[in-house]
């Protein structure tokens, strides 16, 4: 079994194979992930990860929901995908001119099965992408990292938690990043 680093830039892992889309990073294979069908065979990988990589591919929505299919074949029952990216409200994402798609757990919720059919059930109107595209990818979980000041009156407990809720509802840069995991249902 494989694990891949996706869009590893100069920041390659031991025991991983490290793909980019630049030669000039220097990966183990140097592949466009927005190109599909992948070089990898089906099942392959126990474990994929994009640390502030797949915020960076997908522009279209075709390109997006065929990196998804990709990511699915070339993952073996129970594999983790681990995504961090930046949160989509915060400066990091907005000023990066090569950030094509924000990235949430909402966004991955939509290719869980599970709730797709739950959804169905309760009348409820978010697409069901993993009944669409035939995938199934369970979001196990999430945190969001907090930007300062807001980390550090946070972890001071000089901020209580229902100021924190509305600062993330009314504010930009509250949160700075995103760091979920998917498990793989096959």
């Amino acid at each position: 079994m494989l694990k891949f680093n996706m869009g590893c830039g100069q920041h390659k892992l031991a025991g991983y194979v490290n793909v980019d889309s630049s030669p000039a990073s220097k990966p183990d294979e140097v592949a466009d992930l927005e190109q599909t069908p992948w070089p990898w065979a089906d099942n392959c990988a126990e474990e994929v990860r994009f640390n502030h990589s797949l915020e960076h591919m997908g522009g279209n929505p075709k390109v997006f929901l065929a990196i998804m299919r990709e990511l699915y074949r070339i993952c073996a029952p129970d594999a983790q995908v681990l995504i961090n990216v930046p949160h989509p409200r915060h400066d990091h994402f907005l000023n990066d001119p090569t950030h094509v798609r924000p990235i949430s757990p909402e966004t991955l919720r939509l290719f869980d099965r599970e709730l797709n059919e739950e959804w169905a059930r309760r009348n409820i109107a978010n697409t069901p992408l993993g009944l669409y595209l035939g995938v199934d990818f369970k979001l196990v979980s999430y945190q969001g990292l907090l930007a300062e000041p807001y980390r550090s009156r946070f972890n001071a407990g000089d901020l209580p938690k229902a100021e924190l809720d509305h600062a993330v509802r009314a504010y930009n840069n509250v949160f700075e990043a995103w760091k979920m995991v998917l498990r793989v249902r096959k």
